[in-house]
């Protein structure tokens, strides 16, 4: 079959691990090549051929810009994006619509699809030639063409799993497609439902976990990064997780919620993760490059966007644009281990930031706080305040997470290395925690708590371990299930916050009429004296959420093309 086989348009894209060439692949996975380069001539070619897997990972993409410098985060309670106008509000304005979408991954995803559909049935019979991949690298039975086709296609597996999963969380369901689709075929096609989708996924990952090495470790080197065991386990267990969740099991099926603990379990009993002793260079990959935390990520931008695009105003016109919320800030521990609320947690209102959770002062910069070298003003009329200017922190505060001390943007330009991390260590350890007290409550308590215990027993955290009583000075989880599912997420809430999981949580819990549909509060701070200030919550802006808004819309170009779809829910 001769180049341009659906595209014309020739889709180049970044190199994703060093040393591959640039794509000559197009948008669908098909080969734009040279001349006439036909499609046997691809597979024929080793080059072409292995570089073919690289740009199926290239679909995968970092989730620090998806528009003006907006991150997920403030389509949720977590956080106020500081530009007002951006796209992201369609979320929380009741503007979110099939002609008005946001996040719309539903082509990028079947591109994703196509080319990993298309690599596996192609690279059988290729013209792979092995390498030394794993380590020992002079292992021979490592090198033998059929244990790198296999090592191929089940980072080819993972990837399409990821990518369908990516599509279930967001519209509920979608066709399943597990071959190269021909202009000739039916492309109307119907979706399938939530449970077959959850089966097929999961297929999936049991197909690559058989065989892929195990963990990163495994591979060498510069093929870190590539799919591994761990990550295929990883996506399994968030799948299960969600499938046991509210959301999709109303009848509260407490087996779904056993399947989800063990999944979770499977990659804890693995021994290849553990949790990194640096909560904020889990990200920082110039100081912890692959860390034993991360399960799998993206390849590392080398730049300082990140930190232009949310860095307080004051810092060489940073523009300031993730603004957490007052909700998220009061999510946050005293360093007793008890909520503010709590009245002998030894909160002051008057001191808000004291003697709290240190994940606060890793995740938010709040006023007083510091960063590069200077503190961070965010009262009224300080050099970060309140609606300063445009871009000014909205809330009060500005995101802290994900920033690094050490880049530079004003002069010369310090870039620095970080990834997208779609899978950690911790994650896994509070799926396992809440996936296993709604299996089996309070029978289950002590390794509910040891799981969550080991992210709050971080260097640098070190928050007093949950118990199952109430010691003096050492927290309190009440011995029930429904209070200690109180604790899990709120743990997920503060370790977790923008990383794009407290979006779709309260989803899954069921839970956004009451949580999202109401207004998100920030924290008006007046400077009295040198060292003095008043601090009173106010609300920054009201958000609508309706039972339609726990899905995607389909996209209406996407219905008009495929009518068979359907729409979801109330759009």
């Amino acid at each position: 079959m001769k180049k341009n086989i659906f595209y014309i348009v020739l889709f180049t894209t970044a190199i994703y691990f060093a040393g591959c060439k640039k794509s000559e692949f197009l948008q669908d996975g098909s080969f734009s090549g040279t001349n006439d380069i036909t499609e046997a001539q691809l597979w024929a070619n080793p080059d072409y051929a292995r570089n073919f897997l690289n740009n199926v990972y290239s679909v995968l993409t970092d989730r620090y810009n998806l528009t003006d410098g907006a991150i997920l985060a403030s389509g949720s309670d977590e956080a106020v994006n500081s530009n007002l106008n951006s796209t992201i509000n369609t979320y929380n304005n009741g503007t979110w619509s099939p002609v008005r979408t946001f996040d719309d991954v539903y082509s990028d995803m079947y591109v994703g699809i196509r080319k990993a559909n298309m690599f596996l049935e192609k690279v059988d019979g290729s013209a792979i030639i092995p390498i030394d991949e794993l380590l020992p690298a002079n292992v021979p039975v490592n090198q033998t063409y059929e244990a790198q086709v296999a090592r191929l296609k089940g980072q080819a597996l993972f990837l399409r799993a990821f990518f369908e999963f990516e599509l279930l969380k967001r519209y509920g369901s979608f066709p399943i497609v597990t071959r190269t689709l021909a202009v000739d075929d039916n492309l109307d096609l119907p979706r399938n439902t939530f449970d077959q989708c959850v089966k097929q996924i999961s297929d999936d990952c049991e197909e690559a976990i058989s065989r892929l090495p195990l963990s990163p470790t495994e591979w060498r080197t510069t093929d870190r990064g590539r799919a591994t065991q761990t990550a295929a386990m990883a996506l399994k267990a968030r799948l299960l997780l969600y499938a046991a969740s509210p959301q999709y099991n109303p009848s509260n099926d407490l087996t779904k919620w056993q399947l989800a603990a063990d999944a979770a379990k499977r990659v804890m009993d693995t021994g290849k993760h553990s949790i990194y002793t640096s909560y904020p260079n889990i990200w920082l990959w110039n100081v912890g490059a692959f860390n034993a935390e991360t399960i799998f990520a993206t390849s590392t931008l080398n730049t300082v966007t990140i930190e232009t695009n949310n860095a307080p105003i004051s810092y060489d016109a940073a523009n300031g644009r993730t603004n957490p919320t007052q909700d998220l800030v009061d999510a946050f521990e005293m360093r007793t281990g008890r909520a503010i609320t709590d009245a002998a947690s030894g909160y002051v209102a008057s001191a808000p930031y004291t003697n709290r959770d240190p994940r606060l002062n890793f995740a938010i910069m709040y006023n007083g706080s510091t960063f590069k070298g200077k503190t961070v003003d965010t009262y009224v009329g300080g050099k970060d305040g309140l609606n300063l200017n445009v871009n000014a922190t909205k809330t009060g505060y500005y995101m802290r997470k994900y920033l690094s001390e050490s880049a530079s943007w004003a002069g010369t330009t310090t870039n620095i290395r970080r990834p997208w991390i779609f899978f950690r260590y911790a994650e896994i350890l509070l799926n396992y925690a809440e996936a296993l007290n709604e299996a089996q409550g309070v029978g289950a308590m002590p390794q509910v708590l040891s799981s969550i215990n080991l992210i709050r027993a971080r260097s640098g955290v070190a928050m007093p371990a949950l118990q199952t009583t109430n010691p003096a000075g050492n927290g309190y989880v009440a011995p029930t299930q429904v209070e200690l599912r109180k604790r899990i997420r709120n743990e997920r809430r503060v370790e977790l916050c923008f990383e794009e999981h407290r979006f779709f949580d309260v989803r899954r819990w069921k839970e956004g009429e009451s949580t999202f549909n109401k207004a998100v509060s920030g924290m008006r701070i007046i400077q009295t004296g040198t060292n003095t200030f008043t601090y009173t919550p106010f609300v920054v802006e009201n958000r609508v959420f309706t039972a339609k808004n726990y899905l995607y819309p389909i996209a209406q170009n996407e219905l008009n093309r495929a009518p068979a779809l359907g729409q979801n829910a109330g759009y």
